[in-house]
């Protein structure tokens, strides 16, 4: 009777332990950041989207499970032919987030790798096809947002039946390839040279033009000056002449010998003039003798 009550009394245990087990194994969590699929010997069962502790068949029901977060992939750098013929250098990533469980199971499995690699091809395809269709300034200007929402609902569109859904798709740098930054480094600055020689050119046209002008308007001052002198000059002489005139017509014999010895200082005055002249001649005979008075001179 001992031995078989021990026996039972381990059995007991054994199915403890064993039921202990089994309820350990058919609990399991789901966490905020995950969506689970529940899978029974390989056959899709339920969705489980609620966080918290749930219930599987042990031994016969799999947990999968798929973050629900927002996911990136960056895409290798590949080169892509725009509209107007020229090759660019274009480095994308893409933010994807699961949707559909099942659907993405289904798909391409239980792990990320396989989405990857549809992701992959089909961004790469919109890329070409939406930016064969573009010029460059687009690609590179305020107009790469309109590009972006372009290619991100093509790739959405064609990404729906895997049970993911594409929140954003962006050129993170585009390049010109080597030989053709090169090209475009060397036809820009000929072209600054083009606009430099333009500008010396101009310069060197608005400088002449500058000088032109002063020049003109300096000879048009000078001979406004000049004719402001000879006509200020002219009525200087003008009324010299008529003061002479007053004073001779006043006395014309003191007006005469005034101005004879006037002719002395000038001839006589530096102290070096030589004159051939006749004692007798006109011109020297206030040195021969004093004038007289006339009559009609003032007491």
């Amino acid at each position: 009777m001992s031995a078989l009550s021990n026996r039972i009394g381990l059995g007991a245990i054994a199915l403890v332990f064993v039921s202990v087990i089994a309820a350990g194994s058919a609990l399991f969590t789901v966490r905020q950041t995950e969506q689970v699929l529940i899978t029974r010997l390989g056959q899709p069962r339920r969705i489980i989207t609620d966080p918290g502790l749930h219930m599987k068949v042990p031994l016969l029901d799999t947990v999968i499970s798929f973050d629900r977060r927002l996911l990136d992939y960056e895409l290798p750098p590949e080169e892509v032919i725009l509209g107007d013929q020229r090759r660019l250098i274009v480095d994308s990533f893409t933010r994807f987030r699961i949707t559909d469980a099942l659907r993405y199971y289904q798909a391409v499995g239980a792990t990320e790798d396989g989405i990857r690699g549809r992701l992959n091809s089909v961004v790469s395809s919109s890329l070409r096809r939406v930016l064969g269709n573009e010029q460059l300034l687009n690609v590179l200007s305020s107009n790469r947002s309109r590009i972006m929402g372009l290619i991100r609902d093509q790739v959405n569109t064609e990404m729906a039946s895997f049970g993911v859904q594409i929140e954003d798709v962006r050129i993170r740098r585009a390049d010109l390839p080597e030989e053709n930054t090169q090209a475009i480094l060397q036809r820009m600055q000929s072209e600054r040279d083009r606009v430099a020689r333009q500008a010396r050119a101009e310069g060197a046209e608005a400088s002449s033009r500058i000088r032109a002008d002063a020049e003109r308007e300096r000879t048009v001052l000078l001979a406004d000056a000049r004719a402001t002198a000879d006509k200020l000059r002219g009525l200087g002489e003008g009324a010299a002449i008529a003061t002479y005139a007053e004073a001779f017509q006043r006395d014309p014999h003191f007006f005469e010998v005034w101005r004879t010895l006037q002719a002395y200082r000038d001839a006589f005055g530096h102290g070096g003039s030589r004159l051939v002249l006749s004692p007798n001649a006109d011109f020297l005979k206030l040195l021969r003798e004093a004038p007289k008075p006339t009559s009609s001179a003032a007491p």
